[in-house]
C-alpha cells in the first residue's frame, strides 16, 4: 500500500472521516513546516496531532517524542483534550503514562498536575496546557506548582519536544517569547530533536521577527492550501460558507458604558432577544468578563418564566474547573437546532469547536475577529447566517484589553464595504502586532536559578507571557472559620484563575472582612496575607464564608450574598499539604532501606534511565552522580531524624546507615548531637553534604563540578546558590553553616558500590566568592557549568538523577504492598 493510502487508512480510523484534506496529508508524509496557514474549521488540530502520531510511528528522527500543545485560552482546553483521546482510542494507542503507548495529560495546576508524566522521559505523549502554564514552566517558573519541580518540567518542555502553538495571532506577549525560546534552541545542541510549529489563520512572517529569531525567517516554511484545495468540495463549503455581516447599531461609548455599561446592555439584550430564531444557537462574543456576566444576568431575568425560553450558556476563565467540566461537555454537545445563546468573552476564540446561526460580537483586532467569525456557520450547515459587530468608541478605558490602533483598524475593514464575512471574502490581513517586551538569553539564562531573591520573590515573567490588565492567580475556597491550619492541596477541580487585581477588588468590596492566604514553603504552613504580596502563578487559598464566586456566573469581586459551595474532595486524590522546603514526597518509602542499598538501586536505575533516552555523552556523569546522591544521608542529623526523632541513645546504638524509613519522620527539622546535647538543624539538606563529600574524594577531571552540581540538586532545593535560610539554626560558634549543615560536621567512613568513603569533615568554603582551600566557590563552579553546558542540556542532566532517584523510592513503596 502507498504512504498515501497508508495514511488515508490511519486518518480514517482515528477520525471516522473517510480521507483528510489534502494539506493534513501533506503534513503527515513531508517534512515539518514551521508555519501552518490554515483556515479556522479546517481540522488543523486533527492535522497537527494524527502527523504527529503517523510520524512517530514510523520512527521519523525529526519527530521529537513529547508533542507540546499550548493553546491561547483557558477555557476550553479540556476540548481539545477529550478530541486527542478519542483519536488515540480508535487507533489503539492511548494509555497511561508507564504502560508503553501514548499518554495524554493536561497541565493545568491542582494535585493531580504533580503526577506521572515526568516519571516518563523515554515514553511518547502529548501535553496540553493554555501559554500561561507551558510557558511559564518552559521559563523555569511553573504557574501552580512546586519551585522545585520547575526543572524537572523545564527539561522535559525544552529537551525532545514539538511545540505545537495554535492561533499565534491570539498570544500576545507569549509569541515573541516562543520565537525567542525556539531561537534559544536553535543555538544549543539539544537531547533529541526540538521544534516549534505556530498556526494561525491569519499568520504573517514578519510577526516572528524577534531579535534572535530574525536570522531564521528566511528559511522558514509555511504549509497552507493550494490552489487546487480551495476549490474542492468539502473545503470550498466551508469557505464560502454564508456569513452575512451587518453592524448592529449598538455602540459602547463614554455614555452607554455608565453604570455597568446598563444602556448599552439593554439595548443589546433587545436585539438579541429579537434575532434568536429559537431553532439554532446564537453566540455572542463581549470583551470582558464583567459585561458578559451583567449581559447574561439581563438575559436570565428577560427569559424568566417563558415557556420556550431558551437555554443560556455563560463562557469565560474565571470559572472552577469543576464547573467548566459541566459546561465543557454541554458545548461539545451542542446541535445546530438547539434553542441556545452562548455568551463568552474571546475565550471563545480558539480550539472550540462551535458553529452559530447568529452571531454578534464586539469589535476587536481583526485578527480576532476572523477567528470569532470562524464561530458562524462553520461548516456550511445555515444558507441565512447572520454576524452582527458592536463597535466600541475610541476611547482608552473601553477598548481594554486591546489598543485603539487595533481597534481603528479593524473598524476600517468592518466599514470597507464587507457585507460578507466569510473565509473567502475576507480581505488579506496585514495589521501589524503591538510591540511586546522580549525575552533576551541573559534574560533567560538569570531564570535558570530557582532561588528566591533576599526580598523572598522571584523574577516576575508575567510580561514575557501574556499581556493586558495583571497577571494572574489561581483561587480555591475551603470551609474554615479562621486558620487554615489542615487544608491541603487543592485539587484541579477547586481552582479558579483570576487576576491579581479581582483578587484586590474582592477583598476591599468586603471591607476587610476577607482573608487571603498563602503557602509558607519554609514554615509548611497556609499564611494570611494582603493581595499586594501576591505574585503571578500563585495559588492562593479563600474562605467560603467570604464569598466572591457564583456556580452560574463565575468569579465575582464583592459578591457575598451566600457562602461558596466548596467542591467536594475526590477519594481518589490523597489528601496531602502542599510541598514545603523539607519535604520530598517522591523519595518517601513505605519500608526501610539500607543507605548502601540505595545507592546502588538509583546508580542501576540512571544506567537504564540512559539508556532508554540515549544518553550517551554524559552517561558516566549521571551513574556516578545517582552512586552518591545520597552518602549525606550518613549524616548524624539524618539519621536521627530519619529513625528516631530525638532519641540520641538509641540512634547512637544503631550502627546500620539508613536511606528510608517506615515513616517521614519530621520533614523540616533534624537534630545533631554537640557539646551542649542536642542542636535542633532546621531545613537539613543531606544533598549539599554528599556534595560536599564529592567534591573532597570524588576524581578530580572534567566532570567533577558536573557531577557535584547533579548531586545537590537531585532534589531541585540546593542548585545554582548556595545560601543559609531564614530562620536556621545558628551555630554559638560562629561557624559557617547553610541548609541544616554546619562547618566540621562529619560523615563516618562507610563501603558503597564498590567505592570505600573514608571518614569526611565537611568543610563549607565554597559558599564564600572566590577561591578557598575548596578551589572556586559554588557560585563560580554552577556558572561555569551554566556556560558550558547550557540551560537545556544542565537541566536534562539533572533531571535524569532525579528520575532515577523517583523511580528507585517507588519502587521499594510498590514492593512493600505487594
Amino acid at each position: 500500500m502507498s504512504a498515501r493510502m497508508d495514511y488515508d487508512s490511519f486518518f480514517n480510523k482515528a477520525t471516522g472521516y473517510d480521507k483528510p484534506y489534502p494539506y493534513q496529508e501533506k503534513l503527515a508524509t513531508k517534512s515539518w513546516p514551521e508555519l501552518l496557514d490554515v483556515p479556522t474549521g479546517m481540522g488543523k488540530t486533527a492535522a497537527v496531532i494524527l502527523a504527529w502520531l503517523y510520524k512517530r510511528n514510523a520512527k521519523d528522527s525529526n519527530t521529537p517524542r513529547r508533542l507540546v500543545y499550548c493553546l491561547p485560552m483557558r477555557v476550553l482546553v479540556e476540548q481539545t483534550h477529550e478530541n486527542i483521546q478519542t483519536w488515540l482510542t480508535n487507533v489503539g494507542l492511548l494509555g497511561g503514562a508507564g504502560d508503553g503507548k501514548i499518554s495524554v495529560h493536561l497541565l493545568m495546576g491542582g494535585s493531580e498536575d504533580t503526577k506521572t508524566w515526568a516519571e516518563y522521559p523515554e515514553e511518547d505523549m502529548i501535553l496540553i496546557g493554555t501559554q500561561d502554564m507551558l510557558l511559564s514552566r518552559a521559563l523555569m517558573r511553573g504557574y501552580g506548582m512546586s519551585r522545585y519541580r520547575w526543572p524537572i518540567d523545564f527539561s522535559l518542555l525544552h529537551n525532545d519536544a514539538l511545540w505545537v502553538f495554535d492561533e499565534v495571532q491570539l498570544m500576545g506577549a507569549g509569541l515573541p517569547t516562543s520565537t525567542q525560546l525556539e531561537a534559544f534552541r536553535r543555538k544549543q545542541d539539544m537531547p533529541g530533536s526540538a521544534r516549534s510549529l505556530w498556526i494561525s489563520a491569519t499568520i504573517q512572517t514578519d510577526w516572528f521577527g524577534t531579535v534572535d529569531f530574525r536570522p531564521h525567517l528566511d528559511t522558514l516554511k509555511t504549509l497552507s492550501l493550494g490552489e487546487e484545495e480551495k476549490l474542492s468540495g468539502p473545503v470550498r463549503r466551508r469557505r464560502e460558507a454564508v456569513k452575512r455581516l451587518a453592524p448592529a447599531g449598538i455602540t459602547l461609548d463614554a455614555e452607554t458604558s455608565k453604570a455597568k455599561a446598563r444602556v448599552y446592555l439593554e439595548a443589546l439584550a433587545e436585539k438579541i432577544q429579537g434575532t434568536h430564531s429559537g431553532d439554532a444557537p446564537t453566540l455572542v462574543i463581549l470583551n470582558n468578563v464583567q459585561r458578559s456576566q451583567n449581559l447574561y444576568a439581563r438575559l436570565a431575568k428577560s427569559f424568566r418564566g417563558q415557556a420556550d425560553a431558551p437555554e443560556l450558556l455563560l463562557v469565560h476563565s474565571r470559572f472552577r474547573q469543576a464547573e467548566r467540566n459541566a459546561l465543557n461537555q454541554r458545548i461539545l454537545n451542542v446541535k445546530q437546532d438547539d434553542n441556545l445563546i452562548i455568551i463568552s468573552t474571546q475565550a471563545i476564540e480558539a480550539g472550540v469547536d462551535i458553529s452559530s446561526r447568529v452571531m454578534f460580537t464586539e469589535l476587536a483586532p481583526w485578527a480576532s475577529l476572523v477567528q470569532r467569525f470562524g464561530r458562524c456557520n462553520r461548516a456550511g450547515e445555515h444558507d441565512d447566517a447572520q454576524v452582527y459587530w458592536l463597535d466600541i468608541a475610541s476611547d482608552t478605558g473601553l477598548s481594554l484589553p486591546y489598543t485603539l490602533e487595533s481597534l481603528d483598524y479593524a473598524r476600517s475593514q468592518l466599514k470597507a464595504d464587507l457585507e460578507s464575512v466569510s473565509a473567502a471574502d475576507l480581505p488579506p490581513f496585514a495589521d501589524a502586532l503591538p510591540l511586546y517586551q522580549v525575552i533576551r538569553r541573559k534574560d533567560f539564562i538569570d531564570l535558570f536559578n530557582t532561588d528566591p531573591d533576599l526580598s523572598g520573590f522571584d523574577i516576575d515573567i508575567s510580561p514575557w507571557i501574556r499581556d493586558g490588565g495583571t497577571p494572574p492567580v489561581q483561587v480555591f475556597w475551603r470551609d474554615f472559620d479562621a486558620t487554615p491550619s489542615d487544608q491541603h492541596t487543592p485539587e484541579r477541580d477547586e481552582l479558579c484563575p483570576v487576576s491579581i487585581a479581582q483578587v484586590k477588588d474582592h477583598l476591599k468590596k468586603i471591607k476587610g472582612q476577607a482573608v487571603v492566604f498563602k503557602w509558607d514553603a519554609l514554615g509548611r504552613k497556609w499564611q494570611s496575607v494582603t493581595a499586594d504580596s501576591l505574585r503571578p502563578g500563585m495559588t492562593a487559598l479563600l474562605r467560603c464564608k467570604d464569598g466572591g464566586y457564583d456556580p452560574q456566573t463565575g468569579f465575582l469581586p464583592g459578591y457575598d450574598k451566600q457562602p461558596v459551595q466548596p467542591i467536594r474532595q475526590s477519594e481518589k486524590v490523597p489528601k496531602e499539604m502542599l510541598e514545603s522546603y523539607g519535604d520530598d514526597p517522591r523519595s518517601v518509602s513505605s519500608r526501610p532501606v539500607r543507605l548502601a542499598t540505595h545507592l546502588i538501586d538509583v546508580r542501576k536505575e540512571a544506567e537504564h534511565l540512559c539508556d532508554t533516552v540515549d544518553e550517551f555523552e554524559e552517561r558516566a556523569s549521571v551513574v556516578k552522580a545517582a552512586r552518591w546522591h545520597d552518602v549525606g544521608k550518613a549524616h548524624r542529623a539524618f539519621k536521627t531524624m530519619l529513625l528516631y526523632n530525638d532519641d540520641e541513645d538509641a540512634a547512637n546504638k544503631e550502627s546500620e546507615l539508613w536511606a528510608k524509613g517506615a515513616t517521614r519522620g519530621r520533614s523540616i527539622y533534624a537534630v545533631c548531637g554537640g557539646k551542649g546535647g542536642y542542636t535542633e538543624r532546621r531545613y537539613f539538606r543531606h544533598e549539599l553534604a554528599s556534595m560536599l563529600a564529592w567534591l573532597q574524594h570524588g576524581p578530580r577531571d572534567e566532570s567533577h563540578d558536573l557531577i557535584a552540581y547533579l548531586i545537590a540538586a537531585h532534589h531541585g532545593k540546593v542548585r545554582l546558590g548556595l545560601r543559609a535560610l531564614p530562620d536556621e539554626t545558628v551555630p554559638e560558634d560562629g561557624r559557617r553553616f547553610a541548609r541544616g549543615v554546619w562547618e566540621g560536621d562529619r560523615l563516618p567512613a562507610f563501603e558503597f558500590d564498590e567505592v570505600q568513603l573514608p571518614e569526611t569533615e565537611l568543610c563549607l568554603s565554597i559558599m564564600e566568592l572566590g577561591d578557598s582551600a575548596m578551589g572556586a566557590s559554588w557560585s563560580t563552579r554552577t556558572q561555569r557549568l551554566l556556560q558550558r553546558y547550557g540551560p537545556f542540556r544542565l537541566a536534562w542532566l539533572e533531571m535524569l538523577v532525579r528520575i532515577a532517584d523517583w523511580r528507585a523510592s517507588a519502587r521499594y513503596s510498590a514492593e512493600a504492598s505487594e
